[in-house]
């Protein structure tokens, strides 16, 4: 899942939502990361919700889409082109306005400051400068999202021009997406909540999850 789905489903507190951004930025066992152990969890839930999300049959069925000339980069393609979705259908998944939603999450990151490792700080500025998470919504913002992660890689790719494939099987992933959602969105419940009610110990490397 990209930012603004592990935003939605890891935000129970502003530390939390946090570390549910920072899973894609800070690396090692959970418990060596010197952050607040809220904002551990959000990244013990992040990790969590990436294990189950990447073994799962809808999502596997997803990057089978991909043409076999971009299927390396499948993973990064169906995760921002779920965010798409997400921002998309987003009143079948949150009760909150995307608006709202995105705003509210801007402020919480923005606020931490002193909790925002180096590598993160330029990310979650322009991401809060340019609103990159109601963007989504919009196929074009998208298009140069990807774009611009392509000219960002060190060598040539066929990143350039990922988001036409996918619109050109827009139905297909579509309907994978609005199947798997209330599945991860279910799961990363139940997860939240054994993290929320202290049954999860940081300390201990947790297992991966079965879909």
């Amino acid at each position: 899942m990209n930012f603004l789905a592990h935003l939605l489903m890891g935000s129970q507190t502003p530390q939390q939502a946090l570390g549910s951004l920072l899973g894609d930025f800070v690396k090692g066992p959970v418990q060596q990361i010197a952050l607040p152990e809220a904002v551990r969890g959000g990244i013990w839930l992040h990790r969590r919700i990436d294990v189950f999300t990447d073994s799962h049959p809808l999502v596997l069925q997803s990057k089978t889409r991909v043409s076999a000339e971009r299927r390396r980069f499948a993973g990064i393609m169906v995760d921002m082109f779920y965010d798409h979705l997400l921002a998309q259908h987003w009143q079948r998944f949150a009760e909150q306005p995307l608006a709202e939603f995105t705003q509210q999450a801007y402020r919480d990151l923005l606020n931490q400051p002193e909790l925002i490792p180096d590598n993160a700080r330029p990310v979650i500025a322009h991401m809060s400068e340019h609103d990159w998470l109601s963007s989504y919504a919009q196929l074009p913002h998208l298009h140069r999202a990807l774009d611009n992660m392509a000219r960002r890689l060190r060598r040539d790719n066929p990143l350039p021009g990922a988001v036409a494939e996918l619109e050109a099987d827009y139905a297909a992933f579509e309907d994978d997406f609005l199947r798997f959602m209330p599945e991860v969105q279910a799961y990363a419940a139940d997860q939240a909540a054994l993290l929320n009610a202290g049954g999860v110990d940081l300390s201990v490397p947790s297992s991966s999850p079965k879909v």
